[in-house]
């Protein structure tokens, strides 16, 4: 039996007709039926009601032979309609008895698809995720000091730089997870030849040598980090285990760096707050110790929220341990000059889109033991929303001992051994397109202890997100 549309339309008017439902085309279903043609309104209803698609280009072409899947596709959806007189379900049992064979390998092909679309979901495809970004990076970073006034500081953060994570669902409360960073500097006058650029250290023998700068783990595209996070879904206790990048303090400055070691979560009840331990041991060259201790964080309200935490090192105050013994250079023996550490950070919403960030660290050294973190916010980007932006407004002081491997983003905060720093940041972002963020700022900074050694730095980069 062959069947086209025009049949099918006077068919399907027919059998509509037997009901109590009156036509009510209210739009064209499809673009290629005009209004006046005879078919119109039973195609238009038919349309509505889903038991016709059409081309699924808004044409119905009604000239075109269908087949008889498609003609069993449209019973099938018609009595999975229902509802209607017993007029109608005699027409559509004489059409599911003259369509059976179709209609069954139909259902065939349904609990086929969903069947392999179940096993994508259980199998890699469904357990595996992958995100990051992609950035395009260039600074123009100037040094005033009384040797070297005016030159470049930091060359090797003109780059492209990719930042990869990916996620593997072991069970319902286990994933392990991995992080990879790869660096492209611009061939702008550092060492080309050296992806994570280079220092100078004086040598037994008194000449210096270029020795390969280590970045954490390094920066050249293989996998850093990997570690493992385990949730109850009941409780929402987690725990992190593994080398993965780690901060504490609102915004990094106490602790953000890689380390290797753990941490964990407790929700407090009744409270918007999380308490944590911790384990971390940096990754960072020459490091031997580590720091442990325990911290909360979350809101204590609608418009404000806290980020506490106290530090522990696994080595005393007054120690001493060697670092390098190739180079004779000041860092070769490393003294610790403190062994605890605290954070007092927290948030406050000041007004509608403007929020106020502060972190203050404490440490017990003799010398420089605080710092002092500042920031303002106006608005937020949102990646799915082109147009959105932020402006931020921020003020640091750093104390040489006042932060145990702060964050320093990328170099924009101006880290100076023992003479510690302070400087301001001036900054917007801004979302271009969905899942793009520019962003531009303007800082000066300069050494706390020698207010001659200044720095001017402006960056601009762009974040393409996936």
């Amino acid at each position: 039996m062959k069947i086209n549309k025009k049949a099918l339309a006077i068919l399907a008017g027919l059998t509509v007709g037997m009901s109590s439902t009156a036509f009510a085309a209210t739009a064209d279903s499809f673009t290629d039926v005009p209004k006046d043609h005879w078919s119109y309104q039973a195609l238009d209803y038919l349309a509505k009601e889903g038991v016709i698609d059409g081309m699924g280009d808004n044409t119905f072409q009604g000239g075109r032979t269908m087949t008889r899947y498609e003609m069993a596709s449209i019973v099938a959806k018609a009595m999975q309609k229902g509802g209607g007189t017993f007029g109608d379900q005699a027409v559509l049992d004489k059409l599911a008895a003259e369509y059976s064979g179709e209609i069954s390998t139909l259902k065939k092909q349904v609990d086929q698809n969903t069947k392999d679309i179940n096993d994508l979901k259980n199998g890699i495809a469904g357990k595996m995720e992958l995100n990051g970004f992609i950035r395009v990076q260039y600074d123009h970073d100037k040094y005033n000091h009384p040797v070297q006034n005016g030159s470049d500081l930091n060359k090797d953060n003109n780059r492209f730089y990719m930042n990869l994570n990916g996620s593997y669902k072991v069970n319902d409360n286990w994933k392990a997870k991995f992080q990879l960073e790869k660096n492209s500097f611009y061939n702008g006058g550092h060492d080309h030849e050296n992806e994570s650029g280079s220092w100078e250290n004086r040598t037994k023998d008194g000449k210096y040598t270029a020795t390969r700068a280590k970045r954490w783990s390094g920066h050249d595209g293989d996998i850093q980090r990997i570690w493992v996070e385990g949730v109850d879904p009941k409780s929402g206790d987690w725990i992190s285990v593994g080398r993965a990048w780690r901060g504490l303090g609102q915004q990094n400055v106490l602790f953000g760096t890689e380390s290797d070691g753990f941490q964990f979560g407790v929700p407090l009840k009744g409270t918007g707050l999380t308490a944590s331990g911790f384990w971390f041991s940096s990754t960072g060259a020459g490091n031997h110790e580590s720091w442990y201790g325990v911290g909360t964080w979350g809101n204590v309200g609608h418009s404000a929220g806290i980020n506490l935490a106290y530090a522990q090192n696994s080595k005393d105050k007054g120690d001493v341990y060697e670092q390098n013994t190739t180079h004779l250079s000041a860092w070769d023996d490393k003294t610790v000059y403190y062994d605890k550490a605290y954070v007092l950070s927290g948030w406050l919403d000041l007004a509608k889109d403007v929020r106020f960030l502060t972190d203050y660290v404490k440490t017990n050294a003799d010398y420089q033991n605080n710092s002092l973190f500042l920031r303002l916010n106006y608005r937020n980007t949102d990646l799915m929303k082109p147009g959105s932006y932020q402006t931020y407004a921020r003020w640091y002081r750093y104390g040489a001992n006042g932060t145990i491997s702060g964050d320093d983003e990328w170099s924009s905060l101006f880290y100076n051994g023992s003479a510690g720093s302070k400087g301001w940041i001036l900054g917007v972002k801004y979302v271009p397109w969905q899942n793009v963020e520019w962003e531009t700022l303007f800082s000066k900074q300069q050494k706390i202890a020698d207010s001659d050694y200044k720095r001017t730095l402006v960056r601009t980069q762009m974040d393409f997100h996936f």
